[in-house]
């Protein structure tokens, strides 16, 4: 079965969702069932200046204050501590992802997409690394051992037509999880509900490893939208 995630480093509910995904794909594989994955590109932000300030500081002039900015950063950290994950939203900083992007693809294109993909969360809400800065980016290819030339243009196009796409076919918030090509789950869903979805579009593709049907819920998951806003 061939999963696409449309989803951004800088969202935090799509770090959540990435991992609670991976934890179903593991109990879905142990039951006999096959899974690709391919990371789809998404810009939350992407007029987003790559300055060195703080996420907390730019929340709160876009949403109404630091109370509502802490409010929302607060809930989701709780969240992501359930899920074993820091987010250290003290340090974080607001970034421009397009390169991180073009960094994520092409370490696909050499096997290591997801390894790139969990360095730059981590690098962003645990480590206070700023994933806009090309000497940061080249600092991590370098410990993925990943080859990746960021001042030239290498991903650049590919990453471009992917963020067109997803526009194109409406993508407005993230994380979002496209079952072959037709079945939408959209937001930070919680594990067994991403197993039952995996279960379910199986068995209605003809790809079940079991002989039942597992109804998912599809919608209404915690997620971060095109404006930049976090559920909270």
């Amino acid at each position: 079965m061939k999963v696409e995630i449309y989803s951004d480093v800088v969202c935090p509910w799509c770090y959540i969702g990435h991992t609670r995904f991976a934890r179903a794909v593991e109990r879905y594989r142990a039951k006999g069932g096959e899974v690709e994955v391919e990371f789809r590109p998404f810009q939350l932000a992407p007029d987003a200046k790559s300055n060195g300030e703080l996420t907390l500081t730019w929340a709160a002039e876009k949403f109404g204050g630091a109370e509502q900015a802490a409010q929302m950063f607060g809930r989701v950290t709780g969240v992501a501590a359930e899920d074993g994950l820091v987010l250290d939203f003290d340090h974080s900083i607001q970034a421009n992802t397009f390169d991180a992007h073009r960094l994520i693809r092409l370490a696909g294109e050499q096997g290591k997409g997801e390894e790139a993909l969990y360095a730059l969360f981590r690098a962003h809400f645990t480590d206070g690394l700023d994933v806009g800065s090309r000497e940061v980016l080249a600092g991590l290819a370098r410990e993925l051992g990943v080859r990746a030339d960021l001042d030239g243009e290498d991903g650049t196009a590919a990453v471009k037509e992917e963020l067109a796409q997803a526009r194109a076919i409406g993508v407005s918030s993230v994380p979002l999880f496209l079952f072959e090509g037709q079945f939408a789950v959209s937001g930070a869903q919680p594990e067994d509900t991403l197993l039952a979805a995996l279960e379910e579009v199986a068995e209605r593709t003809g790809q079940s490893p079991a002989a039942r049907a597992v109804k998912a819920a599809a919608n209404g998951g915690d997620a971060c939208d095109d404006e930049g806003h976090c559920a909270v």
